[in-house]
């Protein structure tokens, strides 16, 4: 097959979750012996240079980077507001983007082209246009959900306001949207539910009965033998927090934490360490000076850090999606304290493969639990790594996917 990516970042470096979601694919399908094509979206915001890519990446993906200026413009955000349109989406639909994409499009011939989550789905008519490939969306999320959210957390009644207002204008255009395209690879389960209830929705607003969009659920996996679960090296106790910084859940569970859990956690384990790592790291969070949190930001090596770390904390309240940070950790066999909106979409089971807090209050037990018995901690880990290899396999991912595209495209 020859499957076209349009993607909303570029897939290299795979050093955050869609960037390694989206790579996950590119490698199961172009080592499968598929071919594949990508072009990604280039931003302030996620910019990344084109010598940066090694060569055998780019012999394998044609990768492409397209400059595309995200910078938020008020004028246009008010008039979005006016006309109630998403703002978040029209923000991708670039002309540089779509006259590139043309050119893809009437020099070559694709089954499949994939858009990488819903900001890609401005292109959808110049693909019909152009192209007799089926069109896949690939939801990383469901995106007006995150902003219920946010909005949920949100204090000040205006920013709350404004915040609902963009995500009724993102659920209206998923609702729009998703008819025009031949196929959903949601990353979770619920999330696939949740779309199916769109088909259905629409299907009975429009009073029409319309062909089924076949929707399936693939989530992000890995190839577990690049994970090392050893325990010989970690520091035990401590505890850890890895992950893109810039994504406003990550920073509002980090502040979270430690304003309502950290106190209460120190004043008992006045020894343990926290630590917090990861990209584009916010000044608030760099400037932190609080005892015995380690501020790292950006570290070298993802991997190596995880596997030197004991006990993973994800304190998330909002978002959507799958965490993919805490399938790399369950990979690498760590213990993972996570709210059930952190864990949602994993196959989980509390106790066995992870343990779900809630409060500040499950947030000091369970760490207080974990600190104290290595043996409860190496337990859960084990079984933590089993999970991943058995549900989370790359390999075993792709292998679904290309049996949905053979579906959609008959």
């Amino acid at each position: 097959m020859t499957i076209l990516f349009l993607c909303n970042k570029s897939p290299w470096p795979p050093k955050e979750g869609g960037p390694m979601a989206m790579n996950m694919l590119i490698d199961g399908l172009t080592s499968a012996g598929h071919q594949v094509k990508v072009l990604a979206v280039n931003s302030f915001k996620y910019n990344i240079s084109a010598a940066e890519i090694p060569p055998a990446y780019h012999e394998r993906t044609g990768i492409e980077l397209i400059d595309v200026d995200l910078r938020l413009k008020p004028a246009d955000a008010l008039l979005k507001l006016l006309t109630g349109e998403s703002y978040h989406v029209s923000r991708f639909a670039s002309g540089n983007f779509r006259s590139r994409l043309e050119e893809v499009l009437k020099s070559a011939r694709f089954d499949i082209v994939q858009l990488e989550t819903l900001f890609m789905c401005p292109f959808i008519e110049t693909i019909r246009k152009h192209s007799s490939a089926k069109i896949i969306l690939r939801a990383h999320n469901i995106e007006h959900v995150i902003w219920q959210r946010i909005a949920r957390e949100t204090k000040n009644p205006v920013k709350q306001w404004y915040i609902l207002h963009l995500a009724k204008a993102l659920k209206n255009y998923e609702h729009k949207i998703i008819r025009k395209t031949d196929g959903i690879v949601a990353i979770t389960a619920m999330d696939a539910g949740h779309f199916r209830g769109m088909v259905e929705e629409q299907d009975a607003t429009d009073k029409v009965q319309s062909a089924v969009v076949p929707v399936i659920d693939i989530p992000f996996g890995l190839n577990p033998e690049n994970y090392s679960d050893s325990q010989d090296l970690v520091e035990f106790p401590s505890l850890f927090s890895l992950g893109s910084m810039n994504w406003i859940p990550n920073q509002e569970g980090i502040r979270w934490f430690l304003r309502e859990a950290w106190p209460k956690i120190h004043n008992q384990f006045p020894d343990l360490k926290y630590y917090l790592a990861g990209r584009e790291m916010p000044e608030w969070m760099q400037s932190l000076n609080l005892p015995n949190v380690v501020v790292l930001g950006e570290v070298e090596d993802a991997r190596r850090f995880l596997a030197s770390k004991a006990i993973m904390i994800v304190p998330l309240f909002s978002g959507s999606g799958i965490r993919v940070k805490i399938i790399e950790g369950m990979a690498a066999g760590k213990t993972i304290i996570s709210t059930g909106i952190g864990a949602e979409g994993i196959h989980y089971t509390h106790n066995e493969n992870i343990l779900i807090a809630g409060s500040p209050d499950d947030f000091f037990k369970m760490t207080s639990v974990c600190v104290t018995n290595i043996a409860l901690c190496t337990k859960i880990g084990k079984q933590a790594r089993m999970l991943i290899e058995t549900e989370y396999d790359a390999k075993i991912l792709t292998r679904k996917l290309l049996a949905f595209y053979q579906q959609v495209t008959g």
